[in-house]
């Protein structure tokens, strides 16, 4: 591939909601180009194999496509045949495994530089962009030494790695509990371990009963009020922070360390192109009506538009953004 691509919208990231703005655009007509860093819906790819969504089917949907499948709530993989097929139907210009490297804005237009997996330069021309990177590139990390071995992940995919291992689970919330009891049950030997004194506010109330009997029996340990100290090779050394013990060092045998602490938004695009951020909430400069930041021609789109809170937007109402962002391009919002 050679040249500049030119095109009306250049959409950042092909997340649900990246793509919800190809298929708005699709739909009035207009030229649009989505680019990512990994395949279309790659935060889904990365999902537990076997996963299913909490949300139903329909709330999934992208424009007028039909998500039917024989169950309430979809699968992993029924998700992302789905996605597949919305940017088939669409016949959306998707160019994946491409990581966009600088944006800049000169006499009206934007200008991308991006690099292919492959190590090919590519360059595109749009009057508009819209940052959907969505927050799972950047998990938080525990910021403790050890945290770069081998052994540690922040990405829970298949519990059958785990068998006959020493695992300990780092979190609280859906994603920790969710990984100690599938690698309880694939065999492993799980230890949970959490800042505070129990599970986090928004975990699933239909999960809460099997991992609170997993602890009372003792088939699953928890250290409630414990630290990552820091990790190495054989095993995890844990601080106490409450209680008769508070400031001692646990010293845990370790195979794997499953660090379920979330993700964050990475403003990095944004900030480059010039749009505030607040600083307490992470929230960029934008109008929610048309998803236009207050820079103008660059548009959010997806978890992005909500900061550091991931529970604000989903994929049910950040798909509403693609049409919002086309509706302001072509006029309509105004």
């Amino acid at each position: 591939m050679s040249g500049t691509t030119k095109t009306e919208i250049l959409v950042i990231g092909a997340g649900p909601c990246g793509l919800a703005v190809g298929a708005a655009a699709r739909k009035s007509g207009v030229d649009c180009v989505l680019v990512d860093k990994g395949p279309i819906v790659s935060s889904i790819e990365r999902y537990p194999i076997g996963m299913s969504f909490f949300s139903t089917a329909d709330h999934l949907e992208v424009e007028d496509v039909p998500f039917v499948v024989s169950r309430d709530n979809p699968t992993r993989g029924e998700a992302l045949k789905y996605y597949r097929r919305v940017a088939s139907h669409f016949q959306l210009d998707v160019r994946q495994y491409e990581t966009v490297t600088a944006v800049e804005r000169s006499n009206g237009i934007f200008r991308a530089e991006a690099t292919h997996l492959a190590g090919e330069a590519r360059s595109y021309e749009a009057k508009a962009i819209v940052v959907a990177t969505g927050y799972f590139d950047t998990p938080n990390l525990l910021g403790v030494p050890g945290e770069d071995l081998p052994k540690v992940t922040h990405y829970f995919r298949d519990p059958h790695l785990y068998f006959d291992q020493d695992v300990l689970v780092v979190g609280g919330g859906n994603s920790a509990v969710e990984a100690a009891l599938t690698t309880w049950r694939a065999g492993a030997r799980v230890t949970l371990a959490h800042l505070f004194d129990g599970f986090d506010r928004g975990v699933k109330p239909w999960v809460l009963p099997d991992i609170r009997n997993r602890l009372e029996s003792g088939e699953i340990s928890v250290l409630w009020r414990h630290r990552v100290e820091r990790i190495e090779p054989g095993q995890v050394v844990l601080r106490d922070l409450a209680g008769e013990g508070a400031g001692a060092e646990l010293q845990l045998p370790n195979d794997f360390v499953l660090a379920m602490t979330g993700f964050r938004p990475d403003p990095l695009l944004l900030r480059g192109l010039g749009v505030p951020l607040d600083p307490e909430t992470g929230i960029p400069s934008h109008d929610p009506d048309s998803m236009e930041t207050s820079v103008p021609g660059v548009f959010v789109a997806g978890v992005l538009a909500a900061g550091f809170d991931a529970n604000k937007i989903f994929i049910q109402n950040g798909r509403e953004h693609g049409a919002r962002i086309v509706r302001r391009f072509v006029g309509g919002g105004e």
